[in-house]
């Protein structure tokens, strides 16, 4: 019972928590929606600001900010205008007089100009009208002024006219919603003038003692150091401090008190708020005792405790609601990383969305019975039957016979014979023809008629059996275009790895060297994947970001990396901009050799040398049907299609059946090409030779020659298409040479060729691949009395390792 009892209390307090936090929301929603929706914030600083003068009699606020909320939230006008006017009300009536005179005249100016387009760019010429005319007309007709009054009122007009383009970039700061991510320094700057503008109002106001303006100000300070630190604190100190020195000129000090306050204070902002409190006693303390003397000091430490105690009860909570959109906080950093984040899974998670569609598409395609089932088959053979029947059985008198009395034997026989038909083995049945032919008394019409049928029949079988193929096909397609996106999608949420030990051995052996680093950022240190960019300053760059930096990372990192890509800047004592990675073990030197037939200008023959990205190269010949014009486009359609789909990163197979399917279904024409393909990886030199329709291949490795062939039909001549593929492993020095039939099957006069290019290759004392297709190129040509009978197409790549220009530099001191 004492256990229950507990356990209903805790769950009664939990219970409460939850329905307080709810409440405390709740409330918050509706202050909210009170004072901004409803616009009663803009009424108070409308009241504030009708009551602010500065230099005694100037008023260029009131007016600026009325004709802001005017052009920008024009349902809030008349709300602000009555909050202005009893504003200057509680000041004195002259002063209410003319900004009631000065508002009448804008709005009538406005209604004179409301057709004019560019409202926004006309607005601060009709501010300054409105500001100016009520002076000058007072001027003129009630009270003749003298020089510096006229002076006065221009001023007054001008600032007018400034402060409502400040206005303006303030006025959406106060919106029930902000859908930017961060303020810009013009923007804060302008919220502190509007905030120091509406302190102006307050002067005069005290309490106990206690400058209401003075506490204030202070208290914002306060606020904005301990936000935005030393840069910001300052600012805030300068600008509030000017400000509120115009309205009062005995407080000109306030400038350098708040200013020095607000750098203290940004510079304790570690210590937290009693750090930023600290800031301010030590600042009121030197400028009190230097600027108005010990007598003023007790006064102006009080009013610095007031605006620390307000400082203290401020919420956490709103000030980092606020800390969010000043660029250089952390709040504001981690307001940035989050949204990055967000759209990154929003991103990622769309790929993923795509990649299950062709998943999803693919098993459609992909579910179809390959093989048909005993019900489906006796269903098309009694369709097939009941074709002929209906043709030969349905008029005979021996009808009922033959499907009444004697149905399992007709039907025997009917069966039987369709099979035997099918198979092509009916002539050879002797027994059944003859079987049949006591059976039935129009055996020869059944016959013919089944014969007739059966064509239809089988033309619709392989029709069925292309569908299916390609629908195979396409679920292939759809497959691999789904692996690759859900690849990338993996990509795009793979949070970057912390790799503190290797950042901090880095920076410590290039510090030891003299380098100086702004900047470092490792994305990925994976075995042949680095990707590091690095900034640094020199004084004049000599090259050392692939002779220095790349060795000293090759031997931090026990892998050879190389400078992908810098940017150094052309003045002295400049930054450098480092792009470093991995660089392959494994290079590969080609050399082609080609001519068309007859020595034309165009060639039936194509080839393609191409980096694949992930680490690996490819060597393609493709070779049209015939010669000339359409062979040429048949084999660059083809190898353009290959280049496109395999630098996706879709896998070779699906991408050569892809390329297939595609020639195969776009057209009725007989467009067939062959393609020899040979996929290196750059990292450990095995190879992938995918060979549709081409002649064999050779690898040289020294004075030893082996010979690469596998038997596929050309590209483009079925559906039904199966793709063989033969690995093998290269090593450094060997040669690959890849040619077309024109080299293969070229030389005349020659009853073994195979064994006859094997001798020439192998006798050849050169190793240079162009060398080596050049010579192999001019033998052929040779051997049929300089003839080119047809287009001919030899590629040689030789593959090396990759020796970096500069060794690596060991670390002293590293541990080995």
């Amino acid at each position: 019972m004492e256990i229950l009892t507990k356990r209903g209390v805790k769950e009664m307090s939990g219970v409460g928590l939850a329905t307080l936090e709810n409440w405390k929301r709740r409330m918050g929603e509706q202050a909210k929606a009170f004072m901004i929706e409803k616009g009663w914030l803009l009424w108070i600083v409308g009241f504030l600001l009708g009551r602010a003068i500065v230099l005694s009699s100037v008023s260029p606020f009131a007016l600026s900010f009325l004709a802001s909320v005017w052009l920008m939230r024009k349902d809030k006008s008349l709300k602000v205008m009555s909050a202005v006017l009893i504003g200057s009300l509680t000041y004195n009536w002259q002063h209410s007089l003319y900004v009631f005179a000065a508002m009448m005249s804008f709005f009538l100016l406005a209604f004179v100009l409301q057709r004019m387009k560019k409202q926004q760019e006309i607005l601060p010429f009709v501010v300054f009208l409105a500001s100016f005319i009520p002076r000058a007309v007072a001027y003129t007709v009630v009270q003749p002024a003298e020089a510096y009054d006229w002076m006065l009122a221009v001023v007054e007009a001008s600032l007018s006219a400034i402060l409502v383009l400040i206005f303006m970039q303030s006025i959406p700061l106060l919106s029930p919603k902000r859908y930017k991510q961060s303020l810009k320094n013009e923007e804060i700057v302008c919220m502190i003038i509007l905030l120091a503008s509406v302190l102006t109002g307050t002067i005069g106001w005290q309490i106990y003692n206690i400058s209401l303006e003075q506490t204030l100000s202070r208290y914002l300070v306060l606020w904005l150091a301990y936000i935005g630190g030393a840069a910001i604190g300052s600012t805030v100190g300068v600008v509030t401090g000017l400000i509120l020195s115009l309205a009062n000129v005995a407080s000109l000090y306030q400038m350098s008190l708040l200013a020095f306050s607000g750098l203290l204070g940004g510079l304790l902002k570690e210590g937290k708020k009693i750090g930023v409190g600290v800031g301010l006693f030590v600042g009121t303390m030197l400028i009190g005792i230097y600027g108005e003397g010990l007598g003023s000091l007790a006064p102006s430490m009080l009013e610095s405790s007031v605006a620390v105690l307000l400082f203290f009860v401020t919420p956490e909570k709103w000030i980092r609601n606020l800390a969010r959109y000043i660029p250089g906080t952390n709040e504001h950093s981690q307001e940035q990383e989050q949204y990055l984040q967000k759209i990154r899974n929003v991103t990622a998670n769309r790929v993923e969305q795509f990649s299950s569609v062709f998943q999803a598409l693919s098993k459609s395609f992909a579910q179809v019975q390959h093989h048909m089932d005993e019900e489906q088959e006796s269903k098309e053979t009694d369709y097939f039957l009941s074709n002929v029947t209906e043709k030969t059985c349905q008029s005979c008198f021996k009808k009922d016979k033959c499907w009444a009395q004697q149905f399992d034997e007709t039907y025997g026989y009917m069966k039987e014979m369709m099979n035997e038909l099918d198979a092509g083995t009916f002539q050879h049945k002797r027994k059944l023809q003859s079987d049949f032919e006591k059976h039935c008394v129009k055996s020869k019409k059944v016959i013919e008629t089944m014969n007739h049928e059966l064509s239809f029949f089988q033309a619709n079988q392989r029709l069925k059996k292309q569908v299916l193929e390609s629908r195979r096909f396409v679920a292939d397609q759809l497959n691999g275009v789904s692996e690759v996106m859900g690849d990338f999608a993996k990509e795009i949420l793979k949070e970057r790895e912390n790799h503190e030990l290797q950042e901090e051995e880095i920076i410590q052996a290039l510090k030891s060297m003299g380098f100086e680093i702004e900047q470092l950022e490792i994305y990925s240190l994976e075995t042949g994947n680095i990707d590091i960019d690095m900034t640094l300053s020199f004084y004049d760059y000599k090259g050392e970001g692939a002779k220095i930096i790349a060795p000293v990372l090759s031997e931090i990192l026990n892998e050879t990396v190389m400078v992908k890509h810098e940017e150094i800047s052309p003045f002295p004592n400049g930054y450098g901009s480092f792009s470093f990675g991995s660089t392959k073990k494994f290079v590969i030197d080609t050399g082609v050799a080609h001519a068309a037939k007859d020595g034309g200008l165009v060639s039936g023959d194509s080839y393609s040398t191409m980096e694949l990205g992930a680490g690996k190269y490819a060597v393609a010949i493709s070779d049209g049907m015939g010669n000339g014009e359409r062979a040429h486009v048949e084999s660059m359609e083809t190898l353009r299609l290959l280049q496109q789909i395999l630098q996706s990163g879709i896998e070779e197979k699906v991408a050569i059946k892809s390329i297939n399917s595609i020639l195969s279904l776009r057209t009725t024409d007989e467009i067939f090409s062959t393609l020899d393909l040979a996929v290196i990886d750059l990292q450990d030199a095995a190879v992938k030779f995918l060979k549709i329709g081409s002649t064999p291949s050779f690898i040289k490795r020294g004075d030893q020659l082996s010979k690469i062939e596998a038997s596929n039909l050309p590209i483009g001549i079925i559906q039904e298409f199966d793709v063989e593929v033969v690995s093998d492993q290269l090593k450094p020095g060997d040669l690959l040479i890849m040619m077309s039939d024109g080299i293969f099957e070229g030389p005349k006069h020659v009853e073994n060729i195979d064994m006859w290019l094997k001798r020439k290759i192998r006798d050849m004392e050169t190793e240079d691949p162009q060398d080596v297709a050049d010579l192999l190129l001019e033998e052929v040509v040779r051997t049929r009395a300089g003839a080119i009978e047809d287009d001919m197409t030899v590629v040689v790549a030789k593959i090396n390792h990759n020796v970096p220009q500069w060794a690596n530099i060991p670390i002293l001191g590293r541990a080995q």
